[in-house]
């Protein structure tokens, strides 16, 4: 990951935990996939991708994630739970925070796992 990768992710990790959110786990490498952030939302798990981009690129943060990237998210998700089983029943949504330059936005419930 480069180093704007990094900072987005630390941003957005940060963001997150100032809204009230609790880190489980960061930077989930398997085979099938990558998850940057698991947070516990409450009683929610939210699997989290982060995007970066420069300001004024020609595509967002949020519409740079193709079907494809979501369903390498979605397999390392259920990874992810195959070895963490005491998460495996609690409700689960796919976020997304973009990093534009120096905004965030947080997209709660951004995909779904279908």
């Amino acid at each position: 990951m480069n180093l704007r990768g990094q900072a987005a992710e630390q941003q957005a990790r940060q963001y997150l935990q100032a809204q009230g959110l609790r880190l489980l786990a960061q930077n989930v490498h398997c085979r099938m996939g990558e998850i940057d952030l698991i947070m516990q939302d409450k009683h929610e798990l939210a699997i989290v991708e982060v995007r970066s981009r420069a300001a004024g690129a020609l595509v967002d943060a949020l519409t740079s994630i193709s079907a494809s990237k979501r369903q390498r998210i979605i397999k390392a998700t259920r990874y992810w739970l195959s070895r963490n089983s005491q998460w495996f029943d609690h409700p689960l949504r796919f976020d997304v925070v973009a990093v534009d330059g120096k905004q965030v936005q947080w997209h709660s419930n951004a995909f779904d796992a279908l």
